[in-house]
């Protein structure tokens, strides 16, 4: 199951991760977000303890969001090391994002 990230502990589970991290920014109210949702879980079950993944909803924590300038959602960051090292905006094919994170394994 995805992790759920927060203002609040967004540091420690993103930034200080040994392992890359994905981490969807969406809302309840978004039509595409509910379309990559259930790509997000399955890539967390698949991935687990190979990566970090997680879901950020804009709507409770603006502070992550503004800090990366989330404007549209669903946005995708693919973060290593602290570093973001590649994005996805809007709904994609879970093919897409599995290539985003492969390459940062």
């Amino acid at each position: 199951m995805a992790v759920e990230i927060t203002d609040a502990n967004f540091d420690e589970l993103v930034l200080k991760s040994s392992q890359p991290v994905i981490v969807d920014f969406w809302a309840e109210w978004c039509g595409p977000c509910r379309m990559i949702g259930p790509i997000i879980e399955e890539m967390a079950t698949e991935y687990s303890g190979k990566a970090v993944i997680g879901k950020v909803d804009v709507d409770s924590n603006s502070g992550i969001s503004s800090q990366f300038n989330v404007r549209s959602i669903p946005t995708i960051l693919f973060i290593k090391n602290g570093e973001v090292v590649d994005k996805s905006v809007g709904a994609v094919p879970k093919a897409t994002l599995v290539a985003k994170l492969e390459a940062l394994l």
